[in-house]
């Protein structure tokens, strides 16, 4: 799908209105489908050019739930709803719809993006317990020697099944 730049939109919304082409006509002009077309006609209708200049928004659980409500209260459309709200997509209105039908209240809570950060914090905790000699850092060096020792008794172990086994070769 190719992007437009906010004076795109414009310029195209002002050919509808001053009544020169239809929407179908416009949109297929600009190589967009028509029902993407009269979302922007009716986002420009609300917010004027506004609509059209922002940018990637955060929306609360409030504003979420006011916009369903909405929705449910005056029997708007998706479509119709996010042109009044100036949200960009009728489809998060969906999404958000069936969050809330399917887990509640808390589905509509924003959730973090991206990776989260590596913890270097963690390991510099640890060498200082071990420096100052506490009961914790006491129990962390018992349980690594234990480790260590497990690990220790199961290589010894698989070394002298090894040199046990029959399926070593013999020279002739």
């Amino acid at each position: 799908m190719t992007r437009f730049s906010t004076n795109e939109k414009i310029q195209a919304v002002m050919r509808y209105k001053k009544g020169s082409d239809s929407l179908k006509t416009i949109a297929k002009s600009i190589y967009l489908h028509h029902s993407v077309f009269s979302n922007w006609i009716r986002q420009y209708e609300h917010h004027g050019e506004e609509a059209f200049k922002k940018g990637y928004t955060s929306y609360s659980v409030q504003i979420k739930l006011d916009v369903l409500n909405y929705m449910n209260e005056f029997g708007t459309s998706a479509r119709e709803t996010a042109a009044i709200f100036n949200i960009a997509s009728h489809s998060t209105i969906l999404s958000w719809q069936r969050s809330l039908e399917l887990h509640g209240v808390d589905a509509l809570q924003p959730k973090k993006k991206g990776r989260s950060s590596m913890k270097k914090e963690s390991n510099k905790r640890k060498n200082q317990m071990l420096v100052e000699g506490s009961v914790e850092a006491l129990h962390a060096e018992v349980e690594r020697l234990q480790m260590e020792n497990a690990y220790l008794k199961k290589l010894n172990a698989l070394v002298q099944n090894k040199e046990k086994s029959p399926n070593k070769t013999k020279l002739k």
